[in-house]
């Protein structure tokens, strides 16, 4: 056997030891939780803002106090905002009822005259405010889009997700947190008639 072949089979030898090795120590592991959002104890509260949504309204969070909010942080020239926005629609539809809202903080320059038109060609069943950089840095300075925050009912960010997220992810969040029993102002938590 030629010193080329015998290291290429050293190699592979190795390669496939250390994969054995692995495959051995992961398999008497306990699956790991997934941590869909954060635990009470770490949760913070949202910033309060004021922002317009396309008829001049003033739109405050504080106004979704007791609801379940995911706030998202898109623009109309984003793609991966641009897979998201069918799902978050969905979720408004099937959730609603439960205490549920999405709420959408557009990040668009150029305002209402691109806004409009997008949110009525896509048929965008939730509210949207036009957003700006104040608020993004009210937010740890939202850099990237879409930047999503999941709010729980007594207004604090339960999960943050930048970027494009599963949607498994937001669902599972979302669910978790309406299932969860609200808190009353003194901190103890009531039964959940949803």
């Amino acid at each position: 056997m030629s010193k080329r072949v015998w290291i290429r089979a050293l190699q592979i030898g190795v390669v496939a030891a250390s994969l054995g090795v692995l495959a051995w120590t992961m398999h008497d592991r306990e699956p790991e939780t997934r941590h869909v959002v954060k635990a009470d104890s770490k949760r913070q509260q949202a910033p309060e803002f004021a922002l317009k949504d396309a008829g001049g309204k003033l739109v405050h969070l504080s106004d979704f106090k007791g609801k379940v909010v995911l706030l998202d942080f898109w623009a109309t020239w984003c793609g991966p905002c641009n897979i998201e926005i069918p799902w978050f629609m969905e979720f408004e539809r099937k959730y609603k009822d439960r205490g549920f809202e999405v709420l959408g903080v557009s990040m668009d320059d150029d305002g209402w005259k691109v806004i409009t038109p997008f949110v009525e060609h896509r048929k965008i069943n939730y509210r949207i405010v036009l957003g700006d950089d104040k608020t993004g840095d009210l937010y740890g300075s939202v850099e990237a889009l879409p930047t999503t925050f999941v709010i729980d009912r007594e207004g604090r960010i339960a999960s943050v997700h930048v970027g494009l997220s599963g949607r498994k992810d937001f669902e599972d969040a979302i669910e978790k947190l309406l299932d969860d029993a609200p808190v009353d102002s003194v901190g103890v938590k009531r039964a959940n008639h949803s």
